[in-house]
């Protein structure tokens, strides 16, 4: 068992855990038979499904009332190993088929689950040991399903408060949809694909409709008359290979897409500004020079020659010489940077010229109904994976970074996302299991008294629901994938 004793990532996830089962006792006793399925992230809660009853904001303030009555009753919950047949036994019972197929593809005979007042779950990492250490969570009806609210940071502060994410949830609908028609909603649909020898079909599919929303994204773009591209995202969600196969669909089109990177506009190292750790704030606004970024723009769509600058992230400093750039009424600027959603950095062009696009890897899949993946974890792997090749960075080194990288996120770029034109979705439904080849035996490699074990373990359990990909031909050299594991047709490597 686990006691919660910090404000780090692993221990918000153990309170997670825990409050998912809290929701799942209390749904049993007010709604016996309703079934639950954890779906993704919204705003600071999780959005779930609910089948079996028809929702209402009136029996999810039940539902939240009957949460709280199991906390303060402070009930055990009790970790017990069962056998692989014991578990299917059970959860065969419970209607969980979905889990019964998970467990039949995991490499061991058996299993950790944890029961609480009669109720046994499932879960692939620890959990608290009662019911009463759950103080801290909040129900909101969110049609057709419900939103799971937990604390921000601070695991004993107050639930943070909903913020609708309208075109946030438009695209996981989507996503949802496309997992719908290839027929594969969970790991262990994928298993089976691969299983089967249909993997290389399946490749082929997913990389189609990938490659048509890319075309449809252009195709928005010409319509609407815009000259500046802005494409932005979080770590490791592709938004790289999306510009440049964005640029390609862009001149199927008939423009000529010019691409310009905010990198080569940081400042230099010592005129930026320093972030809580004292160390430079690559991620804040601040240290990109917005001045001469919107000069140069507005110089541009005047049709005036500029000189692009040019930055070495290894002298950390402008160079002397840049580039010198004109660009034609039919050409389009694609500009790729985390701060491509802020308003701020473009503010001397008219909106009307302007057309953003927020780039997120939104994983489709899930373990099963109370078990889902997190688009973090597999940003996450695809990072390891990409640093390990491209910059032969250790995969401590990637985590020991992984945290600030987070908190950038969550200041710089999420909160912008939902002024995006379109968002487009990075994620591959096979992606995780090409990623396993690579990642396992790094995630192996971290001994038990590194800081980061606790991690790498829960990602090695994660990743053993998988099954290896297999054949890895038939992912094409613009795939987004190609960018992580090599091969990417639009880099040097």
């Amino acid at each position: 068992m686990n006691r919660l004793n910090g404000k780090n990532e692993e221990d918000r996830r153990i309170y997670e855990r825990s409050a998912r089962l809290l929701l799942l006792l209390a749904l049993r006793d007010i709604a016996p038979g309703a079934k639950a399925r954890f779906d993704h992230s919204i705003g600071r809660g999780i959005y779930l499904n609910v089948s079996g009853v028809s929702l209402t904001a009136s029996l999810v303030r039940r539902i939240e009332a009957r949460m709280h009555e199991l906390s303060r009753a402070n009930l055990p919950i009790v970790q017990s190993r069962w056998t692989r047949e014991q578990a299917v036994e059970y959860f065969r019972a419970q209607g969980q088929e979905d889990t019964v197929r998970l467990l039949t593809y995991r490499p061991f005979d058996y299993f950790d689950v944890y029961t609480c007042d009669g109720l046994s779950e499932y879960f692939y990492g620890g959990m608290v040991e009662s019911t009463g250490e759950i103080e801290s969570f909040a129900l909101r009806f969110y049609y057709p399903g419900m939103v799971l609210l937990l604390p921000d940071e601070d695991l004993s502060g107050p639930p943070a408060p909903f913020v609708e994410r309208p075109k946030l949830m438009r695209a996981y609908v989507e996503a949802n949809a496309c997992s719908k028609i290839l027929q594969c909603e969970n790991a262990a649909d994928l298993n089976d694909i691969i299983a089967k020898g249909e993997a290389r079909t399946f490749i082929r599919v997913s990389e189609a409709m990938q490659e048509r929303a890319v075309a449809q994204i252009a195709e928005r773009i010409v319509a609407n008359g815009a000259r500046v591209v802005f494409v932005a995202g979080p770590s490791s969600s592709g938004k790289t290979t999306f510009a440049n196969r964005l640029s390609v669909q862009l001149r199927v089109s008939g423009k000529r897409p010019l691409a310009i990177s905010l990198d080569n506009y940081y400042k230099n190292r010592e005129d930026i500004p320093l972030g809580a750790d004292g160390k430079p704030d690559l991620e804040c606004l601040e240290s990109i020079d917005v001045p001469l970024f919107n000069d140069q723009l507005v110089e541009l769509l005047a049709g005036r020659e500029v000189e692009l600058p040019l930055y070495s992230f290894k002298t950390k400093r402008r160079l002397e010489q840049g580039v010198r750039l004109r660009v034609d009424g039919d050409q389009v600027l694609v500009v790729e940077g985390i701060h491509g959603l802020n308003s701020a950095l473009s503010e001397e062009i008219p909106s009307e010229l302007k057309y953003r696009v927020y780039v997120s890897a939104l994983t489709q899949l899930n373990l099963d109904g109370h078990n889902r993946i997190r688009t973090t974890d597999v940003r996450l792997l695809r990072r390891m994976v990409r640093d390990a090749r491209t910059r032969h960075t250790d995969v401590t080194a990637t985590m020991a970074m992984w945290d600030s990288v987070r908190a950038g996120e969550e200041k710089y770029i999420f909160p912008y996302q939902e002024k995006a034109d379109v968002m487009f979705n990075s994620s591959l439904l096979y992606e995780i299991a090409v990623l396993k080849k690579y990642a396992y035996p790094m995630l192996k490699s971290i001994p038990q008294d590194s800081p980061y074990y606790t991690r790498s373990r829960r990602l090695v359990k994660f990743l053993n629901y998988f099954k290896n990909c297999g054949d890895e031909s038939e992912i094409p050299p613009t795939s987004i994938l190609r960018e992580f594991i090599g091969g990417c047709t639009f880099y040097d490597e």
